[in-house]
């Protein structure tokens, strides 16, 4: 997409990016530890930091962020904090922003799709026709096995005729089982070398 930006969005751009640089050496020069990787994704990286916490030795991990994707990481020891709403996201309030159970997070995203990534979800299936594709069918490999679903509605069958994106969205949006792949071997080194210098 950066091709398409306009040359004002372009400048833009560039100056988000020098302050966020800026951000980064300020962190840097007042002892904080900070993680850059080219190439590498924050989300996986939080993903696999999460993946790791016990071996890392980390009690307690809060994600400050105001991507909801990372709320496919929440967990007892694991939380998240929006810059953006000024709100937590935790085990304890977990239905006080979503209508279903953690572990069902990755079944909505399919279904939904994100469009800040640009992931497809299923054409007419908002967050209310999510949550009752899942009551009645269960996960999305559920929902993907029950394919054809019976219904004359266009919803159902945009279902039908999505079947095989929700696959690839699962593979496309599910942090927990790719950020292993995602990261690679070489990243994983320096990340453990430079975690292992502080904790």
């Amino acid at each position: 997409r950066y091709a398409e930006q306009t040359e004002e969005e372009k400048k833009e751009f560039e100056q988000f990016m020098g302050e966020f640089s800026n951000t980064f050496s300020q962190l840097e020069k007042r002892g904080h530890l900070t993680i850059k990787q080219k190439g590498l994704e924050a989300d996986d990286l939080a993903a696999w930091i999460v993946g790791k916490r016990k071996e890392f030795g980390i009690d307690e991990i809060w994600l400050i962020s105001s991507d909801k994707d990372w709320d496919l990481l929440i967990s007892d020891k694991v939380s998240r904090f929006s810059t953006v709403t000024r709100k937590e996201t935790t085990v304890h309030n977990w239905d006080e922003h979503y209508d279903f159970e953690i572990e069902d997070y990755i079944t909505f995203k399919c279904l939904t799709g994100d469009k800040g990534d640009n992931v497809p979800g299923v054409p007419g299936v908002g967050p209310k026709r999510a949550v009752q594709l899942m009551e009645q069918y269960g996960t999305v490999f559920d929902i993907y096995d029950a394919c054809p679903l019976e219904g004359r509605y266009k919803y159902i069958q945009a279902v039908n005729e999505n079947a095989e994106q929700l696959l690839t969205n699962v593979e496309l949006m599910d942090l927990v089982t790719y950020c292993e792949d995602a990261i690679g071997e070489e990243n994983k080194e320096v990340i453990r070398n430079t975690l292992g210098k502080i904790l």
